[in-house]
């Protein structure tokens, strides 16, 4: 069973790291060598990755015994299936506005009888045609990993619908569109975010399935972890290099006078 399914089944926490700007295998490799992180949080919606960045990120990451998921917006049946044929360990599927929008989205990531995803099977999720094809159907909608973002109004209305449907396996806090649609961007600390965490957090429970949600900080993490969230993003490229970035400076401070 693939890294992530398997923690959250264990009722374990899984600790993600984001890469959307700055992916190279060479960096999923640092990343892998400093170990501890179960799997990569790929970013093709708001970052400019193709998918040989994901096939090449996915291969060091296996190598290092990570897991990966691909978050985008499920906007046909190629955005879909593309990244799963890339070697992608699953999705998560962000700014869908209702459950037929998610029902939908599973179709497109399943095979028949539960999908309708085409059949290749010489990509790197069928072992370049190594795996039998009825092998390869059936561990593929056994091991998808399927993350539903809920970050929208229509998501947030609906989100117990949402999380009743098959193959679903993990519903998410996307914070920021959170506190955007909510009125009081940015204001993650809000009661009207903390609120509406707390109801995605109880129609997760109500249906037996984890949540997760992008970490604002370690408090912030601590207070998620305390309402059951399983699944955290705790760092991401772009913060850790801010954060390199700001440590050279502190650390040879002579150098840097203040303005």
């Amino acid at each position: 069973m693939p890294r992530i399914k398997q923690l959250l089944r264990e009722g374990k926490v899984v600790r993600c790291f984001g890469f959307g700007q700055l992916l190279t295998p060479k960096l999923v490799a640092i990343l892998g060598e400093h170990g501890d992180f179960d799997a990569l949080w790929i970013d093709t919606e708001h970052g400019g990755l193709t998918m040989k960045d994901v096939e090449l990120a996915t291969m060091a990451a296996r190598a290092y015994g990570m897991d990966h998921f691909v978050r985008l917006p499920a906007t046909d049946y190629a955005s879909v299936m593309r990244p799963l044929e890339a070697g992608a360990g699953g999705l998560m599927i962000s700014m869908v506005k209702s459950a037929a929008d998610v029902e939908q989205a599973v179709r497109w990531a399943k095979f028949w009888p539960r999908g309708e995803r085409g059949l290749n099977g010489g990509n790197c999720d069928g072992r370049f045609g190594l795996t039998p094809l009825a092998e390869y159907t059936a561990k593929s909608n056994a091991d998808t990993f399927l993350g539903i973002q809920i970050e929208t109004a229509g998501a947030l209305e609906s989100v117990a619908e949402i999380a009743a449907i098959p193959d679903v396996d993990l519903l998410f806090v996307g914070p920021s569109d959170l506190s955007q649609i909510l009125g009081v961007t940015g204001d993650f600390e809000n009661p009207k975010c903390l609120e509406a965490i707390q109801s995605i957090g109880d129609a997760a429970r109500a249906a037996s399935k984890p949540w997760g949600i992008f970490s604002r900080g370690p408090e912030y993490a601590a207070r998620m972890r305390s309402l059951g969230c399983q699944l955290f993003v705790l760092g991401a490229d772009i913060h850790v290099m801010h954060a390199g970035i700001r440590s050279v400076k502190e650390r040879y401070a002579a150098f840097f006078p203040p303005k």
